[in-house]
């Protein structure tokens, strides 16, 4: 009888450390996956920062082609239409001359 109490008292104990030794491993598990969770939240913090970085710079790249583009527009209306006047002179002398031999 003595033995099998001991048996019992040993396999509780053996159980209670067992489930213990259970406790530790599965707190020590999450303690890794909430690591692993807080570098990967890091990471993807460091890569957002990254991303809004080059989503400014593209955005400021863009305005300035915008007003270059303004700027190619507005001397390409200039220059046509300096063009047009040339040519309304030209045109008007032309015609003045004509008009001269004529008489």
């Amino acid at each position: 009888m003595e033995l099998e109490e001991e048996l019992e008292e040993l396999d509780e104990k053996f159980e209670g450390e067992l489930k213990e030794l259970e406790e530790k491993e599965e707190e020590e598990e999450e303690s890794e996956l909430e690591e692993e969770e807080l570098e990967l939240e890091e990471e993807l913090e460091e890569e957002l920062e990254e991303f809004d970085d080059l989503k400014k710079e593209f955005e400021e790249e863009l305005e300035e082609k915008e007003l270059e583009e303004e700027e190619l527009e507005e001397e390409l209306e200039e220059e046509e239409t300096k063009l047009e006047e040339e040519l309304e002179e030209e045109l008007e002398e032309e015609e003045l001359e004509k008009l001269k031999e004529l008489k």
